[in-house]
C-alpha cells in the first residue's frame, strides 16, 4: 500500500480504503462458510441469516465506491496510487458477487431442506472448502500486498473446477438412476455452480491484485478444469 504522501490525510484515506476492502473480504469468507454449513447440516435458520446478512456486504461495496470516487475526485491519484484505487473498486465488485453467490447457496439449501436428503450433498464440502481457501488466501494476499500469494491463489482455481466437474457428472448419473430426485439434484447442481463461480471471482481478485502491485496482469492463461460443457452421460453406461 502507498505511504509517505505530503498530505497525511491522503495516506489515511488510502489506508481506510484498504481496511474496508479487507473487512469486506473477511465478511464474504464468513458468509461462504456459514452458507456451506447451513447446506450440509440442513440448518434453515442459519441459511436465512446468511441471506439477511448479504445486505452488509452490499453496504460495504457502496462504502468503497464512495471512498474511491472521493479519492479520484479530490486527490487525482497517479501511478501506484491510481492502481490501488481502481483495484479496490474492482475487488469490491467481485466480493459483492461472492456474497451474492453465498446467499444463493443458502437459498438453495432451504429448498433442499423440503425434500429427502441427497447423499451427494456432502460432496459440496470439497468444492466449498476449496473455494473458501482461495478466498481467505486472496484476502490475506491483498492485506499484505503479496502478488506471489495472489498468483498461488489463481493457480488453485483448477482444483475447484475439477471438483465441480466431478460432482456435475455424479449428479447427472444419479438423476438418471433416480428420476424422483431430479428436483433436489437440480438445486444441488445450482449450489455447486455458485461455489465454482466463487472460485472464479477469487481468481479475478488475485489477478487484480497482481495488477495493483506489479502494474500488469499475469501473462499466462490459467488452467481451467471445468469440463461440464463437454460432459455426456449415457444411460446404462
Amino acid at each position: 500500500m502507498s505511504t509517505g504522501h505530503i498530505v497525511a490525510s491522503y495516506d489515511e484515506e488510502l489506508a481506510q480504503l484498504h481496511r474496508t476492502i479487507t473487512t469486506m473480504g473477511r465478511l464474504a469468507s464468513t458468509q461462504l462458510s456459514r452458507a456451506l454449513k447451513a447446506t450440509l447440516e440442513r440448518d434453515g435458520d442459519l441459511a436465512a441469516a446468511v441471506m439477511a446478512d448479504d445486505a452488509q456486504i452490499d453496504a460495504l461495496e457502496q462504502q468503497i465506491e464512495n471512498q474511491t470516487l472521493k479519492l479520484l475526485a479530490l486527490r487525482a491519484p497517479v501511478g501506484r496510487d491510481l492502481r490501488e484505487v481502481v483495484a479496490a473498486l474492482k475487488i469490491a465488485n467481485n466480493l459483492e458477487r461472492i456474497g451474492d453467490f453465498a446467499a444463493n447457496v443458502a437459498k438453495r439449501s432451504l429448498a433442499l431442506n423440503q425434500m429427502p436428503e441427497v447423499e451427494l450433498t456432502r460432496s459440496l464440502r470439497r468444492i466449498g472448502d476449496a473455494a473458501n481457501d482461495m478466498l481467505t488466501q486472496v484476502v490475506t494476499a491483498y492485506a499484505d500486498g503479496d502478488a506471489a500469494a495472489a498468483l498461488a491463489v489463481r493457480e488453485a482455481d483448477n482444483e475447484v473446477d475439477l471438483a465441480y466437474t466431478a460432482l456435475f457428472r455424479e449428479l447427472l448419473t444419479y438423476m438418471m438412476e433416480a428420476p424422483q430426485r431430479i428436483t433436489a439434484c437440480t438445486h444441488l447442481m445450482f449450489a455447486a455452480k455458485n461455489l465454482e463461480r466463487i472460485g472464479d471471482h477469487a481468481t479475478n481478485i488475485a489477478e487484480t491484485l497482481c495488477f495493483q502491485v506489479l502494474g500488469q496482469a499475469p501473462d499466462a492463461e490459467r488452467a481451467k478444469g471445468d469440463d461440464t460443457a463437454l460432459t455426456i452421460v449415457t444411460p446404462g453406461a
